[in-house]
């Protein structure tokens, strides 16, 4: 008998909830906690870490899971080689639910850069007022450009002082409005955009509205992760969970 577990956090894998639910497939949703109100799925529902590669084999042994979705952020790059690791490790069968990155267009002013430190490089030296799209993780890496002022949005409330000195914190959660944000970008007059190539609408509006108002964007790739199968919609996954056999503990 089947049994998944699908690690969530996107969009996509609160839509692959729905349908494991309706389809009435036994199923594990997992939040790595990182949120302090996530959104309630209708599957049971874990929220925290396993404890490393190990401790998420661990689990799937003693949940007896046979396959495993990772449909985390694309940029949870531990827990994702976390999964591959243990997957290998027990036999449970794994794929991931991953949307396509962001490709730039017509107008859009664009530079692409490799992780947290590449982002904070590619900063203006002058003044500057910076849309830091993000979340919440890695702001301190920003502290070393004192001289910009730094717009954050985030899902919750900063419970100390933000680690930035001349900050401001805007509290929303997404999908995000083309509109909405043209009008963020215009209050706060925003010069530059550092955001995550996370993909998906429901945070592309923030460059929609950088093209409008021609705001140069800094983008950060995404982290390279080990080889595994990758798909593109929940359709495919149900289909690969109808049809993917597992032999857990082999």
């Amino acid at each position: 008998m089947r049994r998944v577990l699908l690690l969530g956090g996107t969009t996509e894998a609160s839509a692959l909830a729905r349908a494991l639910a309706e389809a009435g497939t036994p199923a594990a949703f997992s939040y790595a906690g990182r949120t302090g109100a996530p959104v309630a799925q209708p599957l049971p529902t874990r929220i925290g870490g396993f404890g490393g590669a190990a401790g998420l084999a661990a689990y799937l042994r003693r949940e007896g899971i046979t396959h495993v979705v990772d449909a985390t952020h694309p940029f949870a790059a531990q827990m994702s080689r976390n999964a591959v690791a243990a997957c290998e490790d027990t036999g449970a069968a794994l794929c991931a639910l991953e949307r396509p990155p962001w490709r730039a267009g017509p107008g859009d002013d664009w530079r692409q850069v490799e992780g947290i430190e590449g982002a904070v490089a590619a900063l203006p030296e002058a003044p500057a007022r910076i849309f830091l799209a993000i979340g919440k993780q890695h702001l301190a890496a920003f502290a070393v450009k004192p001289q910009h002022h730094y717009l954050l949005r985030l899902v919750d409330a900063p419970e100390g002082p933000l680690p930035l000195p001349d900050a401001a914190a805007v509290i929303e959660r997404g999908p995000f409005t083309e509109t909405g944000d043209l009008a963020l970008l215009k209050e706060h007059r925003i010069s530059h955009i550092v955001a995550k190539n996370s993909g998906g609408s429901g945070a592309e509006a923030k460059l929609k509205a950088a093209r409008i108002l021609g705001i140069p964007v800094i983008l950060i790739g995404r982290p390279s992760l080990p080889g595994r199968l990758v798909l593109g919609s929940v359709a495919e996954v149900m289909d690969w969970l109808a049809h993917h056999p597992a032999r857990l503990g082999e």
